[in-house]
């Protein structure tokens, strides 16, 4: 029942249903004061309250708070896109979270969005509405709905939708059938950068990046934007996603993704979406293959600057960092140090308020994404919106995504270049030995270093997102890579006395997609993280065993695609960052039918250089996906730069990855196997 602060959950229902509409498949209604309707509605508000009330269990009264102010936030058009890469959007959406953070419990703030939610743009509002609940102490324990089951057409094939609507509605309950989703509906096998489809249209893999934007905004009240290590969350979040997109094009034999370094060449890769967008039914608009790139005039969008104005910024954040100083917005010089560097250009390249001078270093990161998004019509002339790479949650399906933040990635590579290596004290942990690591599945006499992966079908409720639609549950299978569970297996000796270490384990390609073998510079930027974690060594042999779903990025395959039933049960987890966290089915890379061979390292680093001096559960209030995203309103829990120990360049003689970590003994390489098998399993 919606009770308590959960009762805001019946907002996140439906977001193009008037709010009166029932809620939670009929069974809720909001009773709205009559000055709260919309003037469509006012005149017949007596007769809506008698029509959708009598079979409601629970009925939500609203407190009457009187005309909230929310005139800024209607300068979004109700029924127009909403972007977070627009500045003009995310400062409106800032002032709203901070009208919804500063409302002074529970029922002002049901009261408020109440009135906002029929009046306001419909992603704007679940957006700014989620991070304020989020962020609000007495709010803390709800959990925040997935965007796949408010807004599913931002995920999947438009055809799904009639057939669903159509099941829905003839079918009874329990005699409804799965409605299919295809894989890989946006382009035939013609097409080259199709073949990663699998990853970049990946459902899950888009609710990460849009969680991840809702964790970490950039504009609201400052307790909300100013969170540990941001700027560097940010460089290595979307770093670890370039590792991870080049090791899977290896896989699929093609080369790694170029960075967008010329804005005035055309851009070869096309895409073409097919998806809608749900607030007013029009589709996403395609690009053609080598689509010239133009200064971007959009003044009704007040998205307007130049090529010129990106080239600049670009310069003038290269020039920063090649002098180790950034200029603030009072003229001062703040040095980019080892400790505060990386963080410093991270809220400097997503433009956040936590920009030291967002005037002179302008929207780098931002409008690289608009001059891709509006370059099928720059001016506005066809009244065409921006495309997917305009919004969080479909960005990642476009192939030039991966290249602009491969070029954004180098920039961060361009600093990092200019810090020494590290010394041989800051990698090795004097007395602590590595005698063997290993992988292995999670069967009875599988063999060592031998991983796989396939095909997985599985099922999500849709019917949350269909607005006006069937009451109950219209599920939809769809189709993702998926690997067998493993296990990771280690011997360590402990030559002193019992002692701390934070073990980390990472994987990388040996081999290009030509199978020629990687250099150390070429390897290290692409070895994608897999677990880190806290251990405590005692004197002699100690056996470390540590499954694959307890990774350190990833999160259950149950809150990337979570439910957002009222009656849903939060139980004993606390859900501000609980879906906030890489796919668990994408943990590792898909590999190769014929077995594709990769470098697993392990490293124990000592805990005094990597304490920040606070204590954590990494089992309990969603604090196991920390190496991304953190944990709630706490430090980062690592003092080392995130990508330690391969964020930093080697020596000059050290050429590759054995050569690395040859000297020390702490650290561990070994062989591991990753063999794809074209096969469809479904889900138990």
């Amino acid at each position: 029942m919606a009770t308590g602060n959960r009762k805001l959950l019946a907002l996140l229902q439906r977001p193009l249903e008037p709010t009166f509409y029932p809620k939670d498949d009929g069974k809720t209604v909001i009773d709205l004061p009559e000055n709260y309707l919309t003037e469509r509605y006012r005149p017949i508000g007596d007769n809506l309250q008698s029509r959708f009330s009598t079979d409601a269990d629970t009925r939500i009264p609203v407190r009457n708070v009187g005309t909230p102010n929310i005139a800024f936030a209607e300068a979004i058009t109700r029924r127009g896109g909403f972007s977070l890469f627009n500045e003009k959007h995310r400062k409106i959406s800032g002032e709203l979270i901070t009208l919804f953070v500063n409302q002074p419990d529970v029922e002002s703030l049901m009261a408020v969005a109440s009135y906002a939610r029929d009046r306001l743009n419909p992603m704007l509002f679940q957006y700014a509405l989620s991070v304020a609940i989020q962020h609000r102490p007495d709010t803390k324990d709800i959990n925040i709905p997935s965007l796949l089951q408010l807004f599913p057409d931002s995920f999947v094939d438009p055809s799904v939708f009639p057939k669903a609507r159509e099941e829905g509605t003839v079918v009874l309950q329990e005699n409804r059938m799965t409605i299919d989703i295809p894989m890989s509906f946006t382009a035939s096998d013609r097409e080259e950068e199709q073949r990663l489809a699998y990853l970049r249209e990946d459902i899950g893999v888009n609710l990460h990046h849009w969680h991840w934007h809702l964790v970490y905004p950039g504009d609201g009240p400052d307790q909300v934007v100013r969170k540990d290590r941001r700027g560097e969350l940010f460089y290595y979040m979307h770093q670890q996603l370039i590792a991870r997109y080049n090791v899977e094009r290896f896989c699929a034999r093609l080369g790694r993704v170029r960075p967008l370094t010329n804005l005035r060449v055309p851009l070869s890769e096309g895409y073409f979406p097919k998806i809608i967008r749900s607030v007013n039914n029009r589709a996403f608009p395609p690009r053609p293959q080598n689509q010239v790139l133009a200064d971007v005039n959009r003044v009704d969008d007040d998205v307007i600057f130049t090529i010129s104005d990106l080239e600049n910024w670009e310069k003038r954040i290269s020039d920063s960092i090649d002098v180790g100083y950034v200029e603030g917005s009072n003229g001062q010089r703040i040095q980019l140090t080892e400790e505060n560097g990386v963080d410093i250009l991270g809220n400097i390249m997503e433009p956040s308020s936590l920009t030291v001078n967002r005037q002179y270093y302008g929207s780098y990161h931002g409008n690289l994404h608009n001059i891709i998004a509006y370059s099928h019509d720059p001016e506005g002339r066809f009244l065409e919106g921006y495309s997917v790479v305009g919004e969080f949650q479909t960005a990642m399906r476009d192939p030039t995504f991966y290249r602009l933040h491969a070029q954004v990635d180098n920039m961060f590579h361009r600093f990092k270049n200019t810090l020494q290596p590290y010394p041989a004290n800051q990698l090795n942990y004097n007395g602590v030995q590595i005698q063997s690591l290993a992988a292995q599945l999670n069967r009875p006499n599988a063999p060592a270093n031998v991983l796989l992966t396939y095909w997985q079908r599985s099922q999500v409720d849709l019917a949350t997102g269909l607005d006006f639609g069937p009451q109950g549950n219209v599920f939809a299978s769809f189709t993702h890579l998926q690997h067998a569970p493993f296990t990771f297996r280690l011997t360590v000796n402990n030559t002193g006395a019992r002692r701390r270490g934070t073990c980390r384990i990472f994987i990388g390609p040996k081999t290009d997609e030509r199978n020629i073998p990687l250099t150390y510079q070429e390897q290290r930027i692409l070895m994608v993280e897999l677990d880190k974690f806290t251990v405590t060594l005692n004197p002699g042999s100690n056996t470390i065993v540590r499954r694959s779903e307890q990774s350190s990025v990833t999160i259950p395959y149950e809150r990337t695609f979570r439910s957002v039933a009222l009656s849903s049960q939060p139980g004993s987890e606390q859900f501000r960052f609980c879906n906030c966290g890489w796919p668990s089915h994408l943990l590792i890379p898909k590999g190769t039918p014929e077995g594709m061979t990769f470098d697993l390292f392990a490293m124990i680093s000592d805990y005094t250089g990597d304490t920040v001096n606070q204590e954590f559960d990494e089992n309990v209030d969603c604090n196991d996906s920390h190496s991304f995203c953190g944990l709630r309103d706490r430090l980062y829990p690592d003092r080392r730069p995130m990508g330690y120990p391969f964020d930093h360049r080697a020596p000059t003689n050290i050429r590759t990855l054995q050569e690395f970590v040859r000297p020390n003994t702490n650290m561990a390489l070994t062989n591991v196997q990753i063999r794809f098998t074209n096969t469809v399993i479904a889900r138990t």
